[in-house]
């Protein structure tokens, strides 16, 4: 724990020296006004506290590097704290859940921002301009950029655990598919050998009957009936058993054989069938042909094993719509008692009915009746639907439209600068042969000057004003982007002409206009 401890107070002192150096450089290097040593210190000491709060308030911190970017220019743009802005900026959008007070945060410096820009006199809206875009560019655009960041870790950490689930559903997958399987092969066991012990039961039960049989080997067959009917339980209970779902469809296996054949080996086997057709014939080898041959097997073994030496009547109608029905009649033998069950026909029901079938079963004048409707299309049953992927990349998109969204408006932004610029630098522009023409003494009202004032004179340049005057600055030329000759003109305190000046562009010659005029 303290290894932790120290660790990250190591790494907020980096944090610290990395944001107070560029101040420390550009107040070396000249490129700031001189500020005093108490100054420096301050805003060292506030960048001390805003990086110990970042990781615990990073809101706080960021409102802090702000109010010391507007304290120092009001037009946001600073050499010394604009870089500290543009990363606690980062640690906000990366440590910060809500998006709702850091947006009340950026509105709140640009309020400032403004009213400063507004009661510090002049043109306002270069300043303005200025520290939009140092808002934009040095506050929300890395914003966004530790949002997308947060949000890029969040769903990778989101993708692991889904592919860990997806691994896990996967496995249940198999192991369900494993029992569907499972569950296919029983109940095809079920029908198939249920069927053929249930013939060979009939088989014993007219071999019982038989006139010239010896008693010995009548009782023989008796035995062997029983026995039939006594392993046909069995087989029910046992597959029942496997069976994970009597009313769920499983997967058709192929028939091998016709419901006519079907038919007729019942009806060597000594069950009293007959078999009617009608329409066209079944599409064979289809799903609706494999249900029908189904219905018909499973309804002819409940006959035999429910209904011995009842007539049964097969009609199997093509179409549209094939239909097979299969009803027999009352018992004309006794019958051993059923064993519990019903699990066939209500996994024939989920199978017809899972392929938009119907299917009914139940008493039907003093016997039984079962019918099954299948559409001849049928496109067995549907697989089992998969769960659809998650919107992962939505949060990215929504991010990135964001950034788009930044960059693009700070590009307009950039652009109407750029415009502003060329605006008002060629409507500061004061034609040399205007200027030669001034003379001491004359009153402002009565020059014709450019409608705008240079917005940044180059002071530093120019020689004393006058006391008391008031100065103005206009271009010589119209050229943007290069360093031009200025002329400055002060007037009294009654608006006459009290002075005019050339300032040399930068590396030009000292004019003796000034010279000349005040001697």
């Amino acid at each position: 724990m303290d290894r932790a401890r120290t660790a990250a107070l190591a790494g907020r002192c980096l944090l610290w020296a990395g944001l107070v150096l560029p101040g420390v450089c550009a107040d070396r290097l000249g490129l700031n006004e001189p500020r005093p040593l108490w100054q420096q210190t301050a805003g060292a000491g506030v960048l001390a506290v805003a990086t110990a709060l970042a990781r615990r308030r990073p809101l706080t911190a960021f409102a802090l590097t702000a109010a010391l970017c507007l304290a120092d220019a009001p037009a946001l743009f600073s050499l010394s704290y604009g870089p500290a802005l543009a990363v606690f900026a980062v640690l906000l959008g990366l440590r910060a859940e809500r998006t709702g007070p850091a947006a009340l945060s950026f509105a709140a410096v640009a309020a400032v921002g403004t009213v400063r820009i507004a009661l510090g006199g002049g043109d306002p809206v270069p300043p303005w301009l200025v520290m939009t875009g140092t808002l934009l560019f040095g506050g929300v655009l890395p914003w966004l950029g530790g949002r997308y960041w947060r949000q890029s870790r969040e769903l990778t950490a989101a993708g692991w655990l889904r592919a860990a689930r997806l691994e896990e559903k996967q496995r249940f997958a198999e192991e369900r598919a494993r029992l569907r399987e499972r569950a296919r092969i029983a109940q095809d066991m079920h029908d198939s050998l249920g069927h053929e012990l249930s013939l060979l039961a009939l088989r014993a039960g007219v071999l019982q009957v038989a006139p010239d049989l010896p008693e010995r080997h009548r009782a023989a067959a008796a035995d062997l009936r029983a026995a039939a009917a006594d392993a046909t339980d069995r087989l029910h209970r046992i597959i029942g058993v496997l069976r994970e779902d009597a009313d769920e469809p499983l997967p058709l296996a192929p028939a091998g054989e016709t419901v006519g054949q079907l038919v007729a080996r019942a009806a060597e086997s000594g069950l009293p069938v007959r078999c009617e057709t009608g329409g066209r014939p079944v599409e064979p080898g289809g799903v609706a042909e494999r249900l029908l041959y189904r219905v018909a097997r499973e309804a002819l073994t409940n006959a035999a094993r429910h209904a011995p030496g009842a007539p049964v009547v097969v009609e199997l109608t093509g179409g549209p719509a094939a239909t097979v029905t299969v009803t027999n009649g009352t018992a004309t033998q006794p019958s051993p008692a059923p064993s519990g069950g019903g699990s066939g026909l209500r996994g024939l029901r989920a199978a017809v009915t899972a392929v938009g079938g119907t299917f009914e079963a139940g008493p039907h004048g003093g016997g039984y009746r079962v019918r099954a409707r299948v559409p001849e299309r049928a496109a067995g049953p549907p697989a089992p639907s998969r769960a659809p992927s998650a919107p992962f990349t939505r949060a990215r998109r929504r991010v990135a439209t964001a950034l788009g969204a930044a960059a693009g408006a700070g590009v307009a932004l950039v652009a109407a600068a750029a415009g502003w610029y060329a605006y008002t630098e060629t409507h500061a522009v004061l034609e040399p042969a205007a200027y030669a023409a001034l003379r001491p003494g004359m009153p402002r009202t009565a020059l014709d000057l450019p409608d705008r004032q240079v917005q940044d004179p180059p002071a530093d340049r120019a020689p004393a004003p006058p006391e008391g005057a008031d100065c103005r600055y206009y271009r010589a030329s119209g050229e943007l982007f290069v360093s031009v000759d200025h002329y400055r003109l002060c007037f009294d305190d009654e608006g006459r002409l009290a002075a005019k000046d050339v300032v040399p562009r930068v590396g030009g010659q000292q004019s003796s206009v000034h010279e000349e005029f005040t001697r």
